[in-house]
């Protein structure tokens, strides 16, 4: 029986994706984004879902996309529709975009390759834990290739100068140097240390309740790409909406009774 190239579960409110190619190093594939696709879909609509864990399985994140899938792709006509390789490209880019917008927090554990695709999965995390001996790399170019879907994740979580060098050096970094410029959020110094730093960044997100997290995520978004004067409007209204909702209610009467609102009781 194949393996799944995806495996998925549900504890305590953190719904874990796990990319599941060992062998391959967790290479992307079609097969593999289409499961993505559907978990995230499946975590975002579950209810007892407030968190999204990124991994791969076997000490590596992901070594990029998948080059059978690519040569598959290759050996089909481009004929007078979508070319097939574009299509293929496709497919990953709406997989980056769908985690990106993601109105629950998404967290990725980094570890051994992440590569290409892989670094930009990386990128649209938005929180990111990585060991030290990680090795980011951007190899697209070094294959006659371009970074061509991942390339505006990079420049947002990077900035145009280092996303570029990145690109057209095809650099090797570790999670020290990748925690320099942004990357990573947090250097996990052992595997105890690795569950250890995502046990407390759970415990960090959960004292805010969903709703207060997906507008605050959706509002960001907006302020990387939008004048500061255009979001003055809408801002108002979104916290307006906020200030009147249920969250904020129980919120500021738990601050005002000294205790922990009701999303965050059953905190460990």
């Amino acid at each position: 029986m194949t393996e799944p190239t995806i495996l998925t579960a549900r504890a305590d409110a953190v719904f874990s994706i796990t990319l599941n190619r060992p062998a391959q190093r967790n290479a992307m594939s079609l097969e593999m984004v289409t499961a993505l696709r559907a978990a995230l879909t499946q975590a975002e609509s579950d209810p007892e879902t407030r968190i999204i864990l990124l991994r791969g399985a076997a000490g590596n994140f992901c070594a990029g996309g998948d080059i059978a899938d690519m040569a598959a792709a290759r050996a089909q006509p481009a004929g007078a529709g979508a070319d097939p390789i574009a299509q293929l490209s496709e497919q990953f880019g709406h997989l980056c975009a769908a985690f990106a917008k993601s109105p629950k927090p998404v967290i990725a554990i980094l570890e051994g390759a992440v590569i290409g695709g892989g670094f930009g999965l990386a990128c649209v995390a938005d929180i990111a834990i990585a060991t030290e001996n990680v090795k980011f790399r951007l190899t697209e170019t070094t294959l006659g290739l371009i970074p061509a879907q991942i390339a505006p994740f990079l420049v947002a979580r990077l900035g145009f100068s280092i996303a570029n060098r990145l690109a057209l050096t095809a650099a090797t970094l570790n999670g020290w140097h990748a925690h320099d410029i942004g990357l990573v959020h947090d250097i996990a110094e052992s595997p105890a240390d690795l569950e250890e730093i995502l046990k407390t960044t759970i415990i960090a997100i959960k004292k805010s309740p969903p709703g207060a997290l997906a507008a605050t995520k959706s509002l960001l978004r907006r302020a990387a790409s939008e004048r500061p004067e255009a979001l003055i409007r809408d801002a108002a209204d979104l916290f307006a909406q906020a200030a009147r909702g249920a969250e904020a209610q129980e919120g500021m009467m738990a601050f005002l009774q000294k205790r922990a609102p009701s999303w965050a009781e059953t905190t460990k």
